[in-house]
């Protein structure tokens, strides 16, 4: 299956030059990083997450639990006291599978496209991926990528949070 209509409508729509990848069917992005023969830094896993935020509502923000995307690459853990400092939450969990489902319709989970604009989510990257030339990220399916450049990416993404918000394996 290519990317789903629904992510390639947003890249189309908003006129960015990409690459759609097809590779094996691959569940983590490590394995997608050896599938392609890349290096593992350009390759980003998005993070669903669970967030209760503090302080005043914000524009990315309402009142109570909310969720957000987080891109990270693929040789790195999310480190959760930094990402807490940077949304502005209390508490910072993984969202359930059951949430993704339901939720994040059109896209597979564990191949969530690091787009929070799609679902009208806040989407955070960190900043160690947009320092390099090309980064690889989810095209919605087990079996398809999208390469693009950080500049595309950050111009792509309505309210793009860069943070640094991540860990050594």
């Amino acid at each position: 299956m290519p990317i789903p209509a629904k992510v390639k409508r947003f890249l189309d729509r908003n006129k960015v030059k990409y690459e759609a990848i097809e590779h094996r069917t691959v569940f983590t992005a490590l394995d997608k990083a050896t599938t392609l023969r890349v290096l593992q830094k350009i390759v980003g896993k998005t993070l669903a997450l669970k967030t209760d935020p503090t302080g005043k509502p914000s524009a990315s923000y309402g009142a109570g639990k909310t969720y957000a995307l987080a891109l990270i690459p693929s040789n790195k853990n999310l480190d959760k006291m930094k990402f807490k400092k940077i949304a502005k939450a209390k508490h910072i969990d993984f969202a359930k599978e059951v949430w993704i489902k339901k939720n994040l319709k059109g896209v597979k989970v564990g191949a969530v496209p690091p787009f929070g604009f799609l679902w009208k989510l806040p989407t955070f990257s960190d900043r160690s991926l947009m320092n390099q030339k090309n980064i690889i990220v989810n095209g919605g399916t087990w079996n398809w990528s999208i390469k693009i450049t950080p500049a595309v990416f950050k111009k792509m993404i309505p309210g793009l949070i860069l943070g640094g918000f991540c860990k050594p394996r």
